[in-house]
Parts: C-alpha cells; structure tokens; sequence
C-alpha cells in the first residue's frame, strides 16, 4: 500500500485544539505519502476559518493541507463525509483515510502504524489506535457491539454481573496487543479505500455519536475486519468541543437519538424496547445499592444529570411520535 493517504479532521469551534491537531499530523508527514490533511469546518461562524488558514500558512502547510468549509453543521458523519469526498476527488485511487477528532493530538508514528496495521493483512479494513487523557490514562479503545444485555452490565455497574456477562461487556480494558475487535473510536481510526468502496459513506442520521460503530458493524456484514493497534496512540481531550464528558452535566439529546438509531437499526423496535428495559433493571440495582451503601459509588461524579429521565423518557416520546420509522435495518449475521 503505498498509494497516498488522506487525513480527515473535522471542527465546529474549536480552533486551537483543531490547530494543535494539525500540527501533530504536521509532524509525520511523510506517513501521508504525497496525501493531504483536509480541515473541514462544519460551519462554525466563529473564527475558526481565520485561525486555521493563518496556522495553515504560517506552518507552510498549504502543499498538504486545505480547509474545507462547509454550508452548515450536519454533524460528525456529515463533515467527515464531505472531508473524504474531497480526499476521493483529489485521488481517486487513494490508499486510506484517517477519521482524526479535532480534539485528539497524534503521537509520533501514530499515522504510519495505523497504515502499517492495514498493510499487514488484507482482510483488514478498518484500524483504531490506542486513546490516553490528557492526564495519560489510557482510554477503552477496542469495543464490542452495544447490546441489550450491554446495556444492563453497563448500567448495573456490579462485578459479579460483569463478570457473568464478560461478552457482553461493551467497553473491555484495553488489550496490550493488537487484536480485532467489533470497532473502534470515531476519535482516531483509519479506513481503506475498498471499504469505503463497499460500504459507503458514514450514516449521516447520526448528528454525533454511534456514526462510527454503525459503519464497522457495516463493514464486518460485508467481511472486513476492524483491528485495535495500541502502537498508535492519541492524546483525546474527549468532550472539549461538546462538554460531554463534564461532570454532572445533561446529556446532549444527540448522544440519545443516536443511541436510538443504532438499537432501532440493529435490533429493530423490540430491541431498543428490551435494552430499554434491561438497562432499568441495571440502573434500579445501581441506585439500591447506592442507598444501601452496598457500593456502586465509582464514577458517580461523572455521570449526566437527569440520565434516566433523558434515556428512558426519550425514547418513549420517539416511539410514541414516530420518530424512529423509517430507520434502515442492518442485517442480522455481523
């Protein structure tokens, strides 16, 4: 594979982190071979577009990278999207590309051992790196399939329930080698240009959230296989642009209405309705045991306010409206 590789970053205000982003892509070029870093703006109408040209220029970037501003914020598979249409029309025979958050900072050799990984076996379409914090924390980064019996582990919060339900686990600790997993973070993954080719674009239904687990989920109904590569890694500062992960704070609807689309799309209307209720089994067990002083403490402070309410209540009203019609089904066999 040694065609050129195209980087992707999408911003919505948040231009120094976009910046510092760019430069640490600046920094191993030559993984690009002879590619480009597309900065898309999803219409920020801050002074994203300033900034990012000034740095562009000042770097003597404009070679390699361009700004793509965009008509309005459609969310992260819209940027994206229109971030590798432009990529594609540059080089139509490209080798891969890069899905890179603004908000995530690329270690040196990131880029090359994510092209590496793709290189190593044929059958692999779509490769994830490994996340620390800004603290240096590493991250879960290798995932399996959100699932209704997912949703009561995650929300029971017990150890021996966990451990009961270990394949259902959607989050595992993060393996020290690299290994196939069922996908990996929209922060950083890379994808070849033959899935691209097979499975199409992002789902643009997805404002933001669940977008990149839907297109692994695709890719693997079509037999391509998605890899976790601790050797590349990223310092995420998850939430920077969407406040999600600050504590106590509501949820934005978007996390819920793709948490909806995803169920609906994988498991049908039964399936959103049995993780529904799976999951407040799980939360009823977690708040009893809090009031009991039984444990379940851990992570407390950062969980979103008003989450059952959010959750349960939302998608009662989407069912309720008919929001959730219409939806495509993925097929059953991934």
């Amino acid at each position: 594979m040694t065609k050129p590789v195209f980087v992707i970053v999408v911003n919505y205000r948040t231009p120094s982190l976009a910046v510092a982003c760019l430069r640490s892509v600046a920094a191993q070029r030559d993984a690009l071979r002879g590619g480009k870093i597309i900065l898309v703006d999803n219409r920020s109408e801050d002074d994203s577009l300033a900034i990012v040209a000034r740095a562009i220029e000042d770097g003597g970037m404009q070679a390699w990278a361009e700004l793509l501003p965009l008509p309005r914020n459609g969310g992260f598979a819209y940027g994206n999207n229109a971030g590798v249409r432009r990529a594609r029309a540059l080089c139509p025979d490209l080798a891969a590309v890069v899905l890179l958050n603004p908000d995530a900072i690329a270690d040196p050799g990131c880029i090359g051992a994510l092209i590496a990984t793709l290189e190593s076996r044929a059958d692999i379409g779509i490769v994830g790196g490994a996340i620390s914090s800004a603290e240096g924390m590493l991250e879960r980064a290798a995932h399996r399939w959100p699932s209704p019996l997912g949703e009561l582990e995650g929300a029971a919060q017990m150890g021996l329930l966990s451990c009961a339900l270990r394949a259902h686990v959607v989050s595992p600790e993060p393996p020290l080698e690299a290994t196939p997993c069922d996908w990996v973070s929209g922060a950083c993954l890379a994808i070849r240009r033959e899935v691209l080719d097979a499975v199409g674009e992002l789902d643009e239904g997805y404002f933001l959230y669940f977008e990149e687990v839907d297109f692994c989920r695709r890719a693997r109904q079509v037999g391509w296989i998605c890899a976790y590569v601790p050797e590349a890694r990223v310092v995420h500062l998850e939430g920077a642009a969407t406040g999600i992960r600050a504590a106590r704070r509501r949820r934005p609807a978007y996390w819920y209405a793709s948490r909806r689309r995803f169920f609906v799309k994988c498991y049908g209307f039964s399936g959103l309705i049995a993780g529904d209720v799976l999951w407040a089994i799980g939360r009823a067990s977690l708040t009893l045991r809090r009031a009991l002083r039984l444990g379940g403490s851990a992570g407390r402070r950062y969980e979103p306010s008003h989450y059952a309410l959010d959750l349960l209540g939302g998608d009662l009203l989407a069912l309720l409206r008919g929001e959730l019609r219409g939806i495509p089904r993925l097929t059953s066999h991934a």
